[in-house]
């Protein structure tokens, strides 16, 4: 096996690990994802996907390149999601608590009654002070110097 292949192992064989961890937490732990838990989780298929393609034409030298873009996604979801559980700035109004100062009675009972089960600024596991988005910013971050390095390796 080549270090290029090696390293897109790596690095799809991690977007696959974390997304297999979130359904875990989801299925296995009964933590159900918010909005923005499930945004991060398209850019790991995404990379996996690319994976299997590096693999299968390793002729096509900028796959690596799309591997580490879809890592960067998931990476600046996760950093923009760890904020605004951590209520450094606001959310999508659809999945997080928002001013509710200027709304009449009706608008406030339509956004009672539409809001989701799981809020995106609640945080509902940490380890080490880092939340799941957190944890998911801090790993995909690692995975795009992975991706990089494959892009790079001959």
């Amino acid at each position: 096996m080549t270090r290029r292949n090696f390293l897109i192992l790596i690095a799809a064989g991690g977007s696959a690990a974390l997304l297999l961890g979130a359904w875990g937490f989801q299925y296995l732990g009964g933590m159900a994802p918010c909005k923005m838990c499930i945004w991060q989780r398209y850019p790991h298929g995404a990379a996996v996907v690319i994976g299997v393609l590096a693999f299968a034409f390793p002729g096509v030298r900028l796959l690596p390149l799309l591997g580490a873009a879809a890592a960067m996604t998931t990476a600046g979801i996760g950093v923009f999601h760890a904020g605004v559980e951590q209520k450094w700035w606001e959310g999508p109004t659809s999945c997080s608590s928002g001013d509710i100062g200027g709304l009449s009675t009706q608008e406030l009972m339509d956004q009672i009654m539409s809001a989701p089960l799981v809020r995106c600024d609640d945080i509902p596991w940490e380890m080490f002070g880092l939340s799941m988005a957190g944890w998911n910013a801090l790993l995909s971050a690692g995975l795009v110097l992975i991706w990089l390095a494959a892009f790079r390796a001959k």
